[in-house]
């Protein structure tokens, strides 16, 4: 089997090169040396990347309108919650800040509306304390800082009231208390005066000055209020005064004036003009006046007669300073909450369009990516076709049908585009590709036709050979004549099978046939003449078990081919053991060499060409050297056999023909039980007959060669049966016996025993071999060459077709069988 195996090792090293050079990692495959997606990956990604980009892009633009609406309803909530309780915290302690100041300066003065004052600033404070469980994280930058601070600055009134009312803190202290106070409270102003929306920021940073313009007039006013019971004011209060009032006027005419609204405007103006607004503003410019040139330790005097006009005149100012200031936080807190009403319309306007866009978006990139595959796949289904035809084409060519390309590529009708003239490309390939299968089928089909001509022919020509030979045969008697006419007869009857193969790879089946069942043992016995190395060839049959006519000439054929191939392929002078045994399928015959062998891959490749042989192009494998397997192959496969290569316990390769019960015929009633026993031929043929005398004293007279007996010189090699039982012949024995020679007796007769080299000169006889062991191979190089079993067997046979006849010791022979050759 190493014809099987190097072939096996040439093919599988070509697959795994084929495999490293070919086959890309992970699966994907590779176009002009780079990665190729798959059509699915590209229509998806195609699909993908714009809806991702889109998507994300609305996710973006919608968190960052989210995060800003957010930010403002934040912003607007703590403003009109924060503002209006810091507002009454604010105004509270300014007025408290006044009244503490009257208190100190004057300990006569009823204490009782400072009293009610501190009532109505705790209450304001518990009420601002409150806003600081609120959650300032989306609001105004440092809010909850001025918070915070406001509640620790105010916590600090009670301890300062006791001071005051124990005498322990003067009217300097309180003052500076307090104002650090009411900055705090002006501070959280500040920071709710300042938000994510531009013209609500405006709008509050007005609120913020206004509410630094009362600061300031408070200040002014707690200030005089120590000064109107003295009648004078100290260097230091008169400069706190001075800087109050010119503060205040900053604020009005540079912040507050520019930026306020219609509303505020008109407000603003009828308060400058009002009549306590104006006495107010004389009584500072007097005021100011009358500290001109004052310097050093002097002092400023206060006309007391002015106190009530001042307290009048700056209570008014301050109800008309908080009609504007409520008229602006409205119009404030009505534009913040407009902008964040605007801002969640366009934010859910935003989210809306934007999602609808990318639905839209996802939609028509599927719908589009859907076409293009659709008309891509639909090119594919047009090669896909085209692939399942061709190879139907070529079946029903290779049957012998007619095939119209026309017909079995129909004219499609492709649109006007890129896919069209794709689509028209594919037609005319597909119209040149059936083109080319048929003339290539009919190409194939008439170089096999050729070929099975010429091997038919050469068969006739080797049958008219051996039928020329066997003529000489019976001719001449020289024993080197009858050597070189059994190499001819030998070399000839191997060059028949060579063109049985031809015919078997050409299509065609071979012709010899058989018309009636042959033992396995002949079969087996056929093939191995069918050897050129048959001598070292070892059969073992157990049992007798028959073939049926029809299977005989293909397992010969079968046989011949798989022990030529063991017996090539296998280093002399190791046997090839042939064992045949009934199993419960049938007969396997068992073919084992002692080779090299194959792997494991090597011998699944071959089993599965030997149940799935491929059609065989024998112009392009002409130089293949498994085309014995081929027609190995081909004729198990029509036989129905079943043939397994494995790997042997020597190293080598055993192959396994079984034999199904399907091929297996029963014993010919008409043939002797003993006739086919390979133990009793031996035992009961007797010795051969010749035309001279075996009495060894004549051997040797000389100028007297002695005379063959036809028939006789291989009566052990085939089974005898009655005249009136045709047997066939094994594979070698393929030429029908002559139809004029005399019938034979009927009745069985028994069979000649032989006497080995009878028929043999002194000169040519060897000495019997010595006894060894039997397992020992036969030697390479015997007297006689293997051409004389096929001769002698075909010889034999038409000699006891013949009848029997008298021989040297007065018995018959008779061993008729008659083989049917249609080749």
């Amino acid at each position: 089997m190493s014809e099987v195996s190097r072939a096996g090792r040439r093919r599988t090293d070509s697959a795994r090169a084929g495999r490293r050079r070919k086959d890309p990692p992970d699966g994907i495959p590779w176009t002009n040396g780079e990665r190729r997606l798959p059509l699915r990956a590209v229509l998806l990604v195609l699909l993908l990347v714009p809806s991702v980009a889109l998507v994300s892009l609305w996710g973006l633009a919608a968190y960052q309108l989210g995060g800003e609406y957010r930010a403002q309803a934040a912003q607007q909530h703590l403003k009109t919650t924060v503002a209006p309780l810091n507002a009454a915290l604010f105004n509270a302690l300014e007025r408290e800040r006044r009244l503490t100041q009257e208190v100190l300066v004057s300990p006569e003065t009823s204490r009782t509306g400072l009293a009610r004052q501190r009532t109505a600033t705790d209450r304001a404070l518990r009420s601002f304390e409150s806003v600081t469980s609120e959650d300032t994280g989306d609001g105004q930058q440092g809010l909850a800082a001025a918070i915070t601070a406001t509640v620790e600055v105010a916590g600090q009134l009670v301890e300062q009231r006791r001071g005051v009312d124990a005498g322990r803190i003067g009217k300097d202290g309180a003052f500076s208390y307090y104002t650090r106070a009411v900055e705090a409270s002006n501070n959280v102003f500040a920071t709710l005066s300042r938000g994510n929306n531009g013209e609500v920021t405006g709008l509050s940073q007005v609120l913020f000055d206004l509410n630094g313009v009362k600061d300031m007039i408070g200040r002014e006013d707690a200030v005089l209020s120590r000064g109107w019971a003295t009648g004078r004011l100290t260097v230091e209060d008169y400069d706190l005064v001075v800087d109050a009032i010119g503060t205040q006027g900053y604020l009005l005419e540079t912040r507050v004036a520019p930026n306020l609204t219609a509303e505020g405007t008109r407000l603003y103006t009828e308060m400058i003009r009002s009549e306590a607004w104006t006495s107010r503003v004389e009584l500072e410019e007097r005021l100011q006046a009358s500290g001109t040139g004052v310097d050093g330790d002097e002092s400023v005097s206060l006309s007391r007669d002015r106190a009530k006009a001042w307290r009048t005149a700056a209570d008014t100012s301050y109800a008309s300073l908080e009609r504007l200031i409520g008229a602006h936080s409205h119009v404030s807190d009505t534009a913040g909450a407009d902008a964040v009403q605007r801002l969640e319309l366009y934010l859910f306007f935003t989210a809306a369009l934007g999602l609808l866009a990318v639905v839209l978006v996802v939609l028509v990139t599927w719908r589009l990516t859907s076409i293009l595959r659709g008309r891509i796949l639909a090119v594919r289904d047009q090669a896909q076709d085209l692939g399942r035809r061709l190879p139907q084409v070529v079946a029903r060519l290779e049957k012998g049908e007619d095939v119209d390309a026309e017909t079995e590529v129909p004219e499609l009708t492709p649109a006007s585009d890129e896919f069209g003239e794709l689509s028209r490309a594919l037609n005319v390939a597909s119209r040149s590709a059936v083109s080319t299968a048929v003339r290539q089928a009919e190409q194939h089909r008439g170089f096999e036709r050729l070929l099975q001509r010429i091997a038919r022919r050469t068969q006739l020509l080797i049958g008219l050979q051996l039928k020329k030979l066997d003529e000489l045969e019976r001719r001449h008697e020289d024993p080197q004549v009858l050597e070189g006419l059994f190499d001819l007869d030998h070399l000839t009857a191997r060059l028949r099978r060579y063109e049985e193969n031809l015919v078997i790879l050409g299509g065609g089946q071979p012709r010899r046939r058989w018309r009636r069942p042959v033992p396995l043992l002949d079969v087996l016995r056929a093939a191995q003449g069918e050897v050129q190395d048959y001598r070292r060839i070892a059969i073992d049959v157990e049992g007798r078990p028959w073939i049926a006519e029809r299977a005989v000439g293909p397992l010969i054929h079968i046989l011949a081919e798989l022990m030529e191939n063991a017996t090539a392929f296998s280093k002399p002078p190791a046997p090839v053991e042939i064992k045949a045994s009934p199993v419960s399928r049938g007969v396997a015959v068992e073919v084992e060499d002692r080779g090299l062998g194959m792997d494991a891959e090597q011998y699944e490749t071959f089993n599965a060409l030997m149940k799935a042989p491929p059609q065989l192009d024998v112009m392009t494998r002409a130089d293949d050297v498994r085309l014995g397997l081929y027609v190995v192959a081909r004729l198990s496969v029509s036989l129905g056999l079943q043939v397994e290569l494995r790997p042997s316990a020597f190293g080598g390769t055993r192959a396994i023909v079984l034999v199904p019960q399907s091929l297996l015929a029963e014993r010919p009633q008409s043939v002797p039980e003993t006739a086919d026993d390979p133990a009793s031929r031996d035992a009961d043929i007797p010795a051969l007959p010749s035309r001279r005398s075996a009495d060894p004293s004549t051997a040797d007279t000389p100028g007297e060669l002695p005379v063959r007996a036809r028939g006789r010189a291989m009566a052990d090699v085939t089974a005898t049966a009655p005249a009136s039982a045709a047997q066939p012949a094994p594979a070698g024995q393929d030429r029908p016996a002559p139809q004029d020679e005399p019938a034979p007796a009927a009745g069985p007769a028994p069979l000649p025993r032989r006497t080995r080299q009878a028929s043999l000169v002194a000169e040519l006889r060897v000495p019997a071999p010595s006894e060894e062991p039997a397992s020992e191979v036969p030697s390479s190089t015997p007297a006689r060459s293997g051409a004389a079993i096929g001769a002698f067997q075909r010889q034999s046979r038409k000699n006891r077709s013949a009848g029997p006849r008298p021989s040297a010791t007065g018995t018959d022979q008779t061993e008729p069988l008659k083989t049917e050759d249609r080749g």
